[in-house]
């Protein structure tokens, strides 16, 4: 089932403190993103934040569970989102605060990716070695 537009413009009205907050359509669902950084997942009409070692913590204490979804070979797969608490729609000044620190999670992650890629790019595979021809003998 798709996310229908009124819920996707819910989300951005709690949002609204965070920034230009947009979604972006993908596989039913959609993505919650801030500038390039995905930091929310909608799919079913319930809203997902990004989760590390950092913060999930607060979505376990609040009896939250990861987003789960069936794959091909019949196993349950989990992603690093977790829904957000219900009672989060009720208070948006918190509710961004959430938001703020998945935000932070997807920034240390990109940090990461992007240190792993410098640190690749400087351990290049040397070039092969080329051979000289000597012009041939008189």
């Amino acid at each position: 089932m798709a996310v229908s537009a009124e819920y996707k413009e819910f989300v951005a009205e709690q949002l609204e403190g965070l920034g230009p907050v947009r979604m972006r359509g993908m596989f039913g669902g959609a993505g919650v993103y801030l500038d390039d950084l995905m930091f929310g997942l909608i799919f079913e009409e319930t809203l997902y934040f990004k989760v590390d070692d950092t913060n999930r913590a607060d979505f376990e204490g609040e009896g939250m569970e990861p987003f789960t979804y069936e794959m091909r070979n019949g196993k349950t797969g989990a992603l690093h989102y977790y829904e957000v608490p219900e009672r989060l729609y009720d208070e948006p000044d918190e509710l961004v605060q959430w938001a703020r620190k998945s935000l932070a999670v997807m920034r240390t992650a990109r940090s990461a990716k992007l240190a792993k890629a410098a640190r690749s790019a400087t351990r290049k595979k040397p070039a092969a070695k080329r051979t000289r021809k000597s012009a041939p003998r008189e």
